[in-house]
Parts: C-alpha cells; structure tokens; sequence
C-alpha cells in the first residue's frame, strides 16, 4: 500500500468521546476504529449514538421501486431469525415514519460517483437511510450495515441482542468492477449446497463473480445434452479416484439464480485445449487415434490436448459453448487456455482463435488465462494474470483487460506456511499478510489501474475435498483480496487491517466458517466454537 503523500481518497471516522471530536484517518491510528468493517469504505463519518432494531422497526421502499424488493427481503430474512422481531418489509407510496430502514434510489443520480455498486448509508437514532444508483449498490450497502450490527446477527436462533447501531454516514463505492473468487470443482466435485455456502460468504465481503471450473483432466462437471458421455463417464471420478458428480443443467439454472439474487455473476470455465482428459475419456471421436482415454485421478498437469486438426473438436466446442452459454445470463466464457503443453505452439494459437469466434457467436466475450495473449484477441476478451507477466503485458497492448490472480498473492489453495496441511507450495507459502499487502497497479510495470479489471482468488481443488476445506484455505486470505479490490489502495494499511480483521471472527464463528487462525491476526475470540 501507498505509505507516503496525501491520499486521493480519504476515510475520516469522527467519533464523539467524552464530548471531544476525534478524528480517524486508517493509515496512520488503529487504536480509534470503532469498527471492523470489510472491505473499508472510502468515507466514514460517526456521531457517537446508536439506532436500535427492536420489534416495531420495519423495512421501507418505494412503491414505485419493486427492484429494492428482493435487497429488502434478504435484510428482513437476516433479521427475523437472531432478533426474533416481525421486520415486516413495506413498499411505501409517501415517505417512511416510525423507527424503520428505509432503501430508495437515487433517482436524479445525483451522486455518479456511485456508479452502478456503489451507496450512501447514513444511521440516525430514529432512522436508517440507505441509498443507491441501483439496487445492487443497496445490496452491496446492506452488507455494511450488516456488518455494523452485532455479530451475533448471523445466527439463524433467537439471540437475546440489544441490535444496536452506531450513527453513522458511509459513502462508499468500489475500486475495481471485476473482484472475483475461482471455484475448482473438476479435480474434487462440490454440490450446489457447498458453492451456495461458499456464494453467501462472498456476498458479506461485496464480492460479485463466481467463476467456476467446470472441467479438467479429472472430471466434467456439467451436463451436456448433446453429449451425454462427457458426465457419464467424464463425471464418474475425481482425484483420488472418489465418486465425482456433476451438475444437471436444472441445478446449474439454480447455481445461476442463487448467484443473481446476491448479485453475483457466474462464469463457466470450459478448459481447452489442454486439462481435457475428462472428455477424452468420454469420446473416442475426441482424440487423435480415435481410442478413449482411461480416467485420470492423478494430479499432474500438461499431459492432454484437444486434437485441434479434426472437424468433430470444432463441433464439440460450439456444442458445449452453445449450451452452457444458453443458461449462463453472464457476460462472460472462460476458455481456460492455460498449461497446453502437449499441444504444439503452431496448432495452440489457430485454436484459441477458432474458439474466441465460437464463443463470439453465442453472445458472450471470452476469459483465458494470461497464455492466450500470445493469439490475436477478439474485442472485450479479458487476460487471466496467474504467471507470466510478458503475456499479459502482451495482452494490453492487444487492447484486453487484465484480471489480477497472481499465484504467490491470490491462489487460495497455496499453503499458508509449511505446517498447512492442505493445498500446495509451487507458488511458495502465502500467509495472510503475503494476500493482502500488494498493490493491483504496481505488481507488473507497464500495467496500470485503467488496464486491470479487477482481481480474483482461485480455488484449485487437488487436497480440498469440502466445505470445510474450501473455508479453511478460503479465509481469512479471500477477505483480504476483497478489500483489495473494493477499497482504494491509498487508505489500505496492513497494521489497520490486521485489527479490523481480528474482529472479524466473531462475525464468522456465528456463520460457523472454519476459518484459519492466522498468528499474524489478534484475533477477538468469541468463546463460541
């Protein structure tokens, strides 16, 4: 983080002490932030009282606004449970009266530094206001509120509260577009429930796109109609030789609406030419020689390839394409791309082009890892950063946009030291700090922020067999990376993050996450597990 000069942005937290004004800016004082909020918001401004949620408080919105329904109800449903109170939700036609919550538009859009994700949030002792451009920045507002409110919030049993809120005006709004989370469910295969759990925890840190890997070497994880082999037989195993699974295209229709509702996109990684030994397993017509592959469930890599000169590998992938992008709403394809290793160089680069026009043709812009750079790049493809800097320095010239995943930063399936007992260290050891302390525009030269997207924390599933697992290699490091993608790096500052993320165990003890207990945090230990 930027340590010297003024900060363009700058968070103030005025607290009122024993009647004396405080002021609170992160870089520099740790000891005055009330708060632990997460990501930091790019304004704070407290007035020392508090609101108090009790039975008579309701949730209003504008009649003429039925898009704030759906953020409504998931405040009231968070609500109802720990408090034990009505919260009815009203769609009002005048102006709200009585203690309440009331979310509204922005209509005028007055505020366009909002943009489309951004709020306003201001807590009185009678009121709470919360404002945005759309109802996706209300949604990304409530999880401040949300986080403003007793950790014990998040139980779904009766708690005995008081729901106090602390006065309060935020403006806040986020970095980058793109902050992202990468889910491998090819190598182990995890069911709608865990990748719904795992969505809801990315919705309290304002993350909003899931890409989920869908196939690899050890499995295919999604139903192809027009190629019911590649789940049948391409879905029957993961590594280490367990059972596998596959989503219908039913479930991945609900994977996608559960990811609407938080805002979330999901998109699908189709990885090609190589990590393809699921599907050569599944059709013989696939492969060069015309025999089926045995099942992989191994964990090597660079071993498998298309075979990029037959007619039929053309037909696979638009079907494939066609299908997953008729129930993906997203803008997006993620074509993977990455570690063809047994595909010659002079076959790999025609292929991706081949395949950006195929994708083009469904409606949708392609993803690649940082590998296809080396390719001419359809309009509105995005470069995947995990190694090689050349490409994507490459890949901006070419006019893409860069999305940060930088293995020895971001790769959540990296060992946190050398006693982690699950994930890998090729990357090297990443511990809490290692996630969090870098800057997005000054990791490759020649890259700056109007070239980058947005980051994302990748997943790879080759010792990650669960929920608990995933939540364990997942946390605290992914909050981190949310941080770093929503609040502006000059207010960004390790010492204060390491406090504000210390609280953050309460809050995730209720949502029982099996979290790892980093000795670099000083953790507020809630004596609940």
């Amino acid at each position: 983080m930027k340590r010297t000069g003024i900060p363009k942005f700058t968070a103030v937290i005025i607290l009122l002490l024993a009647g004396t004004l405080l002021a609170w800016t992160p870089s520099k004082d740790i000891t005055l932030n009330p708060t632990s909020l997460i990501p930091l918001p790019v304004s704070v401004q407290y007035t020392g009282k508090d609101f108090t949620i009790d039975y008579n408080t309701s949730i209003f919105y504008p009649e003429k606004q039925p898009g704030l329904k759906d953020p409504a109800q998931f405040l009231a449903r968070l609500l109802r449970p720990s408090t034990g109170y009505p919260v009815p939700v009203i769609a009002l036609k005048g102006k709200p009266s009585g203690k309440c919550i009331y979310l509204y538009l922005d209509i005028s859009k007055k505020n366009k530094i909002l943009g489309k994700e951004g709020y306003e949030l201001i807590v009185t002792k009678k009121k709470i206001y919360l404002t945005g451009n759309t109802p996706e920045g209300v949604f990304r507002g409530i999880q401040t509120l949300r986080q403003l409110m007793p950790a014990q919030v998040e139980k779904r049993l009766l708690q005995s509260g008081p729901w106090n809120i602390p006065t309060v005006k935020i403006t806040d709004y986020p970095t980058y577009a793109y902050r992202g989370a990468m889910l491998d469910v090819a190598r182990h295969f995890f069911d709608v429930k865990t990748v719904e759990k795992y969505m809801d925890l990315m919705t309290l840190y304002k993350l909003n796109v899931l890409h989920l890997h869908l196939s690899d070497d050890q499995g295919w994880r999604i139903q192809i109609k027009s190629w019911p082999n590649l789940t049948k037989i391409g879905g029957s195993t993961e590594v280490g030789g367990g059972k596998g699974g596959y989503y219908t295209q039913k479930e991945f229709k609900e994977l996608v609406r559960y990811a609407a509702k938080r805002y979330i996109t999901i998109v699908p990684e189709i990885d090609m030419p190589g990590h393809i030994h699921a599907a050569l397993a599944s059709y013989d017509t696939l492969n060069c020689n015309n025999k089926k592959k045995k099942l992989f469930t191994g964990i090597q890599v660079g071993f498998s390839t298309l075979c990029t000169h037959k007619p039929i590998t053309y037909k696979f992938i638009n079907d494939v394409v066609g299908e997953i992008a008729a129930i993906s709403p997203g803008p997006w394809f993620h074509i993977g791309g990455d570690e063809s290793h047994a595909t010659p160089k002079k076959d790999y680069l025609p292929f991706i082009e081949k395949v950006q026009k195929i994708v083009a043709a469904h409606h949708k812009k392609v993803i690649g890892w940082d590998e296809i750079a080396q390719t001419p790049l359809q309009p509105g493809t995005m470069v995947q950063f995990w190694a090689n800097k050349k490409n994507v320095q490459m890949a901006v010239k070419k006019g893409a946009k860069v999305i940060l995943s930088p293995g020895g930063r971001c790769y959540l399936d990296m060992k946190y030291n050398k006693q982690t007992k699950l994930g890998l260290h090729w990357a090297g050891y990443v511990n809490v700090k290692k996630a969090y302390n870098w800057e997005p525009d000054t990791l490759i030269p020649g890259i700056s922020k109007k070239d980058i997207a947005g980051i994302e924390s990748p997943l790879w599933s080759e010792t990650v067999t669960n929920l608990q697992d995933i939540e364990y290699m997942a946390f605290p490091r992914l909050i981190g990376h949310a941080e770093i993608g929503w609040t502006p790096d000059s207010l960004r500052n390790w010492n204060n993050y390491r406090m504000r993320l210390g609280a953050q165990a309460l809050r995730l003890d209720m949502l029982y996450v099996n979290f790892y207990r980093s000795p670099l945090i000083p953790w507020i230990d809630s004596n609940f597990r």
